[in-house]
């Protein structure tokens, strides 16, 4: 059952909703903007309400992983691994050639799934740094940043802050060019629409 769990988990997460919903608009995602599978480029590309519809499919996808794990292998160190598991299959799908989003809104389900406490204080910062600053990657990164240190804080078990901090460093790691961007002052705001 563990094996199985496991697998699903990826496969849950390789569930490319993000081009499914673009695709649906006469639009593939992976030829405009960033290239990416995520809400972000979907919103840009097709627009709020696709962005928004995929955000959150994204996101049940980790809660999904986490919470079936939960039910069917009752094992907590699974349950995060098989959250994990989700998050890889989002950013490199089978379905998409080892293609996909970055990981945010995966993440988010994941560890709310994980520690409620941790998800929702992070998805509240990192919110507030999107509003502040209408950039979605800044507030991404930060929103990283502050699960790793609220893992820490609230003194997570050693195998979810294991987890969360793979996934905080994964998902900076997906916005490396983001960070060239930024720095550049080159990065596109919130609601900024791309040509699809």
């Amino acid at each position: 059952m563990t094996l199985l769990a496991l697998v699903l988990a990826y496969l849950l997460g390789s569930i490319p909703a993000g081009a499914w919903v673009a695709h649906g608009r006469g639009v593939d995602i992976r030829k405009v903007g960033s290239g990416n599978t995520g809400a972000t480029n979907v919103a840009r590309a097709v627009g709020t309400g696709a962005g928004l519809t995929v955000a959150a499919f994204d996101a049940l996808k980790g809660v999904l992983a986490v919470l079936l794990a939960r039910i069917f292998v009752q094992d907590p160190i699974i349950e995060t691994v098989c959250g994990a598991l989700a998050v890889l299959g989002h950013n490199f799908s089978v379905f998409l050639r080892f293609r996909g989003g970055k990981g945010v809104a995966t993440s988010l389900g994941t560890v709310i799934a994980i520690n409620p406490l941790v998800g929702l204080s992070a998805l509240v910062i990192g919110g507030s740094c999107i509003a502040l600053t209408r950039f979605v990657s800044a507030g991404s990164i930060v929103g990283a940043v502050a699960t790793s240190v609220l893992a820490l804080v609230v003194g997570a078990p050693v195998w979810e802050l294991g987890v969360i901090l793979f996934l905080s460093a994964l998902l900076i790691w997906q916005h490396r060019d983001n960070m060239k961007r930024l720095q550049a002052g080159s990065e596109r705001r919130l609601g900024e629409k791309i040509q699809a």
